[in-house]
């Protein structure tokens, strides 16, 4: 089985949800000429990232009655979306969430559970933090979220890996930061030497979307990639602009990874939950 993949990394405006999500529909236009099967935005790709005090006014709920949702939900019948958002559960709470929509409904909502409040960020002022890390099931077979410093942090992937999943969707909004010997930003070289041993570790394809863009001093570089069961690179989105990169994931990768490789076979889950306990219990 082959799936059509497309990313696209764009650079919404802050705080204009509605011209943000005119944007979607464009490039989920785009997307379906080009025969993709799903579209993965970044993080917050509705709302902008710095949106600080705007965090109320710019919420909206997955919902089939919302304003915004209503038409992400209905595009959402011709190809999978995976998109990034302000979610607002019943006791208003707010929370940076991507939500994956197929043939008109909600298939997951993840929040994000690592909130950066150091340096450049400060997310922990704003938001709540998510508390479940969940795999959950697409035509396409099962499959995980993950928002930005959720993947700086080893165990939700591999949370995601337990949990079933054989496809991993990483949306950020990381600025660009530092510069290596040869020239290319440090956080991108970090980004995406993590996403290939991801790839390689858990033999699972593992996708991320990164946004572009200016926004209050900070610069969004860009560059989505697609590591396939091997850690090999099989798609890569340009640096610093607007783009739809698209990948043709051959999911029997998989079994012939795994055949190969059969890390997933050997784990010892209930050693990693005892010792786990008893670190926990020092």
């Amino acid at each position: 089985m082959k799936m059509n993949l497309a990313l696209a990394q764009i650079a919404p405006k802050l705080g204009d949800v509605e011209a943000n999500c005119e944007k979607h529909l464009d490039y989920i236009k785009r997307a379906r000429k080009e025969k993709a099967d799903l579209i993965v935005f970044p993080e917050l790709s509705l709302t902008g990232y710095v949106v600080q005090d705007l965090v109320a006014s710019v919420a909206h709920r997955p919902r089939e009655d919302d304003p915004i949702f209503k038409y992400i939900l209905e595009a959402s019948q011709n190809l999978d979306i995976v998109v990034g958002f302000v979610d607002e559960d019943f006791r208003h709470r707010f929370y940076i969430a991507s939500a994956y929509l197929s043939g008109g409904h909600v298939l997951h909502v993840h929040h994000k559970v690592y909130l950066p409040t150091y340096g450049l960020f400060d997310e922990g002022r704003f938001f709540a933090w998510g508390d479940a890390i969940r795999s959950f099931d697409t035509r396409f077979g099962r499959a995980g979220l993950l928002i930005c410093e959720d993947f700086w942090h080893a165990s939700p992937p591999y949370l995601l890996w337990l949990d079933g999943a054989d496809i991993m969707l990483f949306s950020s909004a990381s600025p660009g930061r530092g510069l290596t010997d040869r020239e290319k930003l440090e956080s991108a070289r970090w980004v995406e030497r993590v996403s290939k041993a991801y790839a390689s570790m858990f033999t699972s394809f593992v996708v991320h979307c990164n946004r572009v863009g200016y926004e209050d001093g900070l610069n969004f570089w860009g560059g989505a990639t697609v590591n396939d069961p091997n850690g090999e690179l099989i798609a890569q989105g340009p640096y610093f602009e607007e783009a739809l990169t698209m990948a043709q994931l051959d999911l029997n990768q998989l079994r012939r990874t795994r055949a190969r490789l059969p890390l997933l076979r050997d784990e010892r889950t209930h050693l990693t939950m005892a010792e786990l306990q008893r670190i926990l219990q020092k």
